[in-house]
């Protein structure tokens, strides 16, 4: 039993990833698919995480989760039904997120500062927050997807 938490800008790719990766295997939460109070989203949010640890099963928290305080819940969750846990930073420039997000129709589409928001508050996960593993996911330019460890820049 794991929980992987996707971390990264709007339109990096993380429900593409979610797609790819974890649609057959792990439970899907999203906050885009949760109702409009952005308190009641955290609350319904952290109930589904709960619901499918408690029950055994994976789960893929597909959101920005921009700051360790977002993620912070998630991995006591985690940590309290002994599951793993993950952290990928869907990696993509401001300009490629702008680009894929004004291809977005109705409610997918994000006013650009919220791109720019979330940029300024991204940090990458770590392992000292409480992540097993940590990695970086990135669209190439053939449409494939890397994944691999996360490599912290100094």
């Amino acid at each position: 039993m794991e929980l992987v938490v996707l971390i990264g800008l709007p339109g990096a790719g993380k429900s593409s990833l979610h797609r790819l990766r974890y649609a057959g295997t792990h439970v899907h939460v999203s906050k885009d698919l949760l109702g409009r109070s952005a308190r009641s989203k955290d609350e319904k949010q952290m109930r589904l995480v709960d619901a499918a640890l408690r029950t055994g099963r994976s789960v893929v928290v597909d959101n920005t989760n921009p700051r360790r305080a977002d993620r912070a819940p998630l991995l006591d969750l985690a940590r309290q039904f002994g599951a793993t846990t993950d952290g990928i930073l869907v990696a993509a420039p401001v300009a490629d997120c702008l680009r894929r997000n004004d291809a977005r129709e109705g409610k997918a589409r994000v006013p650009p500062v919220a791109i720019y928001v979330a940029a300024k508050k991204l940090v990458p996960p770590s392992r000292e927050e409480g992540f097993d593993e940590v990695l970086e996911a990135r669209i190439l330019d053939d449409g494939s997807w890397s994944v691999r460890p996360l490599t912290v820049q100094t």
